[in-house]
């Protein structure tokens, strides 16, 4: 088996697995063993002096070490026949990935909050967002789920497959534990903010370029010329309004796309965050909005994955014409 096919076809049949099964919960996930791995060793290192230090050797030793775990897996796997190696290959894949679970959260919290009010709306947010709920109504929730799924289309779906391209399935793992790191440690806050901020610079540069070419992709899928065109124009616009160097540019997109406004004030762990405004026009994001969003995120999906299948070709072409 050439080198074309064992890197194209576990991208193509793991990315068929993740629109069939998405995550189902109770279903044994690395990202679980990695939170463990993390939370044991914040438990033991996040105390005394020298916390930046510690945590940058814990973020150090955890991402390396899934890499050449996943190195030593995959030489491992030459030995089997190809096929085992694809199938293998094929699931870590799928593991990596999360845009079906991601857009089937976004449309379970849309379900909840028109069939079952506001109380859980709230309560089904509070599974995909990190702000807190309590005081968000039904405007603010609809808002909330989307901002969601553009910024995790970034880090959840584009990244992962970005990290495929650049290093097969030891780089899609390894990027995994760095976005793993930062959603349990990167915070700004009394407990993370020497310990986690290692972790926390490493995702920002992990995230840096796909965080813009996912920002690209939304506006350029948008639909109607003026669509795609204010997209462009908000991510120059207001792609740089975030606080966090990346988010700003995909969630800039999608409300050029949409017409809307994302973004201002939020509550974090009982405290009032101050955030700008991405986008101009604060209208009332309506229900039936969540399937345009669904479909934009798929599109998205699709071309990144069809994408690097289409570099893993012209490489192949390459050198073979050497």
């Amino acid at each position: 088996m050439d080198r074309f096919t064992r890197l194209a076809a576990p991208l193509a049949l793991g990315y068929a697995l993740d629109l069939w099964l998405a995550d189902p919960e109770g279903w044994p996930h690395p990202v679980r063993t990695y939170g463990a791995l993390i939370a044991a060793g914040e438990r033991h290192l996040n105390h005394g002096p020298h916390r930046f230090a510690k945590g940058a050797g814990l973020a150090s030793g955890l991402v390396g070490g899934a890499f050449l775990a996943f190195k030593l897996l995959h030489k491992l796997l030459r030995r089997l026949p190809p096929g085992w190696a694809v199938a293998v290959d094929a699931v870590w894949v799928y593991y990596g990935l999360a845009n079906t679970g991601l857009v089937r959260e976004g449309r379970a919290v849309f379900f909840e909050l028109e069939n079952n009010g506001v109380a859980a709306g709230r309560r089904q947010l509070a599974r995909i967002v990190g702000r807190d709920t309590a005081r968000l109504d039904a405007q603010q929730i609809r808002t909330a789920v989307l901002e969601s799924l553009a910024e995790n289309l970034s880090d959840g779906v584009v990244a992962p497959l970005c990290a495929y391209a650049l290093g097969g399935v030891p780089g899609l793992m390894a990027y995994k534990m760095v976005n793993t790191l930062d959603s349990m440690v990167g915070y700004r806050s009394p407990r993370y903010e020497q310990f986690g901020k290692f972790a926390a610079r490493l995702d920002d540069v992990a995230n840096l370029l796909p965080a813009r070419l996912t920002a690209g992709l939304l506006a350029a899928l948008g639909g109607s010329c003026p669509a795609v065109r204010q997209a462009f124009r908000f991510i120059w616009q207001f792609g740089n309004q975030h606080k966090s160097p990346n988010a700003g540019y995909p969630e800039a997109a999608l409300a050029g796309v949409l017409d809307c406004r994302f973004g201002g004030p939020n509550y974090y762990h009982g405290q009032l965050v101050p955030k700008p405004y991405i986008g101009t026009n604060p209208r009332e994001i309506q229900p039936p909005e969540i399937e345009r969003v669904a479909r934009l995120n798929h599109a998205v999906c699709v071309a990144v994955v069809a994408g690097i299948i289409g570099l893993f070709w012209l490489r192949r072409r390459h050198r073979a014409s050497q």
